[in-house]
């Protein structure tokens, strides 16, 4: 048999190999899959391996990723973790507040009318003697439910606005990103308080009001992750192999434009926090007792002199819960890059 010839498989032509000296003459041939095996079969062999933590078909080792792993870049910035760390605190207080505090938040006590901080009082009484630690924490509900309010009906807009202008382009796009520019030219608490003003008082209409103020953000950050999204090779794909813009949108382009999209959302909640307090400052929200952060900073006003702690502490804390937002949406864009 020459070098030349054709060995013929049972599915494939190969060519045969030439004969070594160590071969003695015999001529082998490895016969590998049908190529009428497809692709499918090498998709399902790759994940497979991936699955097993095996190696790849080129030969690469394919390393799996657990939980650890992919909470490390987090775990090792004591910055995040202690911000991290506050906020759940927050949220926690806000769903549960009786479990950080046994005081009554409404409930009055003359005698200890105006008392310092101290191990009683952490934050301690106002002029009525009610416990100012445990009013924060009940504030928290008031706060976190209109903040919470106001920062999902800006995603949910702004994400329908972003999409529609991504996806359509043209004259819709024009339309919608210079709506948009002409909202975010407009003071975010100037535009909230001409909102809340045409809408009456309360935590509603003042969750609405900053919900406009900060939907313009979203609507561009989707925007640009469409645009951005839109152009790649596995969208492109999608569609050659017939999957309507509807599912691309949903399986591809949505998914893998989260990521920015949450960072934002973090960092308007902080921006949520601030405008909501500053509304509740001036009059706008809840009515007393009630008991929201800008309503309590508010109420010691009268009293910077002799008790200072009464606007300082919950003034203190509002602070800290935009601060640490601002350090985990931070953290979270600096990891993903």
């Amino acid at each position: 048999m020459s070098e030349n010839t054709l060995i013929r498989g049972p599915e494939r032509v190969a060519p045969a190999v030439p004969p070594g000296p160590a071969a003695g003459g015999v001529v082998s041939v490895a016969v590998s899959k049908p190529i009428q095996a497809g692709a499918a079969d090498v998709r399902s062999d790759v994940r497979s391996d991936v699955r097993s933590g095996g190696r790849h078909p080129k030969g690469e080792h394919v390393r799996r990723f657990g939980p650890l792993e992919a909470v490390w870049p987090f775990l090792r910035r004591p910055g995040f973790v202690t911000a991290a760390l506050f906020v759940v605190f927050v949220l926690v207080s806000g769903l549960l507040p009786g479990l950080f505090t046994s005081y009554d938040p409404t409930a009055t006590a003359p005698a200890e009318k105006l008392r310092g901080p101290s191990l009683d009082h952490l934050f301690g009484t106002d002029e009525l003697g009610r416990d100012l630690f445990s009013r924060v924490l009940h504030g928290s509900t008031l706060t976190i439910k209109a903040t919470g309010g106001a920062v999902l009906i800006a995603v949910v807009v702004g994400l329908a606005l972003g999409v529609v202008a991504g996806f359509l382009g043209g004259w819709i796009d024009s339309l919608l990103m210079r709506t948009v520019d002409v909202a975010l030219a407009l003071p975010l608490l100037l535009l909230a308080l001409a909102i809340v003003t045409a809408l009456g008082f309360g935590t509603l209409p003042v969750a609405i009001a900053v919900s406009v103020g900060i939907m313009p953000g979203f609507a561009r950050t989707t925007r640009a992750e469409v645009f951005r999204v839109k152009g790649q090779a596995y969208v492109e794909a999608a569609r050659t192999g017939g999957a309507s813009w509807i599912r691309v949108m949903w399986r591809h382009i949505l998914p893998n434009s989260w990521g920015p999209v949450m960072v934002l959302a973090i960092l308007d909640f902080g921006t949520a926090v601030l405008s909501i307090s500053s509304l509740s400052f001036l009059g706008f929200g809840a009515a007393p007792p009630a008991a929201e952060w800008g309503t309590l900073i508010s109420g010691g006003r009268n009293y910077l002199i002799t008790s200072p702690w009464l606007s300082l502490l919950p003034g203190l804390f509002v602070a800290l819960v935009v601060f640490s937002l601002n350090h985990v949406a931070r953290t979270l864009e600096e990891v993903q890059r």
